[in-house]
């Protein structure tokens, strides 16, 4: 379960009564506004500071009876207040409230995944780094491919939270906007600088244009990034998944002291950290819809969105958070077994080398269908009946009289894959 319970700081966010307090935030702010320009007394934004209390209850009271969150906010702090109360939500409608502070809920969320993000990366970066020349088997197609690193692997996954980076503050920005423009965005009753005061103090930017509430393509662009996020995390989720694989064995979750992997089988060490992480990601995933459909409203205004971002903001938001922090705990107690991936390196005989042999004949004189053709028979024939691919190589006159025994066994180590692996690691600063 993923609660204000698992995620103490996510779930103070979404709770009701941050919700009601970041309201008021507003509420005080347009007050503010409206004194600077004369419209109401002075002393009022101050009086609503110091007297002004939530009582969560009680506006769920209200709430039963008028029907409304916003109307019943208000009316339940006015009940807290005297005079001064009949100045709270002057001259503004619901959304003039709720949607500033929902940017300001948006953007603690964001600097929240921002920060996990930036810690995710800094682990996957030092364990690059550990795994620089930790030679393993490639992979394409799930069939052996060419030798890679650990450290390689880990390098792919850094440049790609670095774009996720990207896309985090680049969303953060565009959803760090407020408005506060009246019942259809013409600013009927609400003068233009009450926005831009409340948006200024608030650190958000004022939306240049706008209706009844700011145009939803902002939460649609901060939703699907959170979907690439949560789908970048399962990737690698299942990669680990697939290299803990019996058969595979390379890499392992940490598994501590006392732990079970089965209540009916003892020897089990299952990955279940990973596919807790893979899970959530089609969760984030399925709210990627209903977001981009939240972008079309009726007219100036519908309510169709709203009942839509109670529950796909604050639900991806911590998904996202609870798969940041709990991959980067993966990925930092990650088991790794060397010998492991040297026995599977060894696997196929010596076939891993093919392209380095092929390439090697065409240096000798042969054209390149031609060396295509003797090596893949050679392949073929492993496959089907076993050996050592050198040797079938070598019984090959072809081959024979163009490449000794010595010069086989330098084309077929792993190592000489990996002649250039230090410029993907320089790129990194490592």
């Amino acid at each position: 379960m993923i609660d204000r319970y698992t995620l103490p700081e996510m779930g103070r966010i979404w709770s009701k009564e941050n919700k009601y307090a970041t309201w008021l935030q507003v509420e005080i702010a347009v007050c503010e506004a409206w004194a600077s320009l004369g419209r109401i007394p002075s002393w009022v934004p101050d009086a609503i500071r110091e007297k002004a209390r939530i009582d969560v209850a009680r506006i769920e009271e209200i709430e039963r009876e008028v029907r409304h969150d916003l109307i019943a906010f208000v009316k339940g702090v006015q009940e807290t207040l005297g005079e001064e109360g009949k100045y709270l939500h002057f001259g503004v409608t619901s959304y003039d409230i709720e949607d500033p502070a929902l940017a300001l809920l948006l953007r603690q969320s964001a600097d929240i995944i921002i920060s996990d993000a930036e810690k995710l990366s800094d682990v996957i970066k030092r364990r690059a780094a550990e795994h620089k020349y930790t030679v393993m088997m490639g992979r394409t197609h799930g069939v052996h491919a060419e030798p890679i690193t650990l450290g390689h692997k880990f390098a792919v996954w850094y440049w790609e939270m670095q774009r996720n980076l990207e896309r985090l503050r680049a969303a953060r920005e565009v959803i760090n906007c407020g408005k506060i423009s009246g019942a259809v965005g013409t600013y009927a009753n609400v003068d233009p600088r009450v926005e831009e005061y409340v948006c200024r103090k608030l650190g958000l930017d004022p939306s240049p244009a706008s209706t009844q509430i700011l145009q939803r393509d902002r939460h649609a662009q901060f939703i699907t990034t959170l979907a690439i996020v949560s789908s970048s995390l399962e990737k690698f989720a299942t990669e680990i998944r697939n290299l803990q694989r019996t058969e595979i064995r390379e890499v392992e979750e940490f598994f501590s002291e006392g732990q079970r992997g089965s209540s009916a089988m003892p020897h089990k060490r299952n990955p279940w950290n990973c596919e807790t992480v893979s899970g959530l990601a089609r969760v984030v995933r399925g709210y990627v819809i209903p977001a981009l459909e939240n972008i079309t409203s009726w007219h100036e205004r519908d309510l169709a969105n709203s009942s839509v971002e109670r529950v796909i903001l604050p639900d991806a938001c911590c998904a996202v958070n609870f798969q940041l922090r709990k991959f980067t705990e993966i990925l930092d107690k990650l088991l790794v077994y060397p010998e492991r991936m040297k026995q599977n390196l060894e696997l196929t005989s010596g076939l891993i080398a093919s392209q380095q042999v092929m390439l090697a004949l065409v240096d000798k004189g042969l054209s390149r269908e031609e060396a295509y053709t003797i090596v893949q028979k050679h392949a073929m024939d492993v496959w089907r009946e076993g050996g050592s691919f050198k040797e079938r190589l070598l019984s090959d006159a072809r081959v024979a009289e163009r490449l000794s025994a010595e010069e086989l066994d330098e084309l077929l180590a792993p190592e000489r894959h990996l002649r250039n692996i230090d410029v993907i690691f320089e790129r990194m600063g490592i």
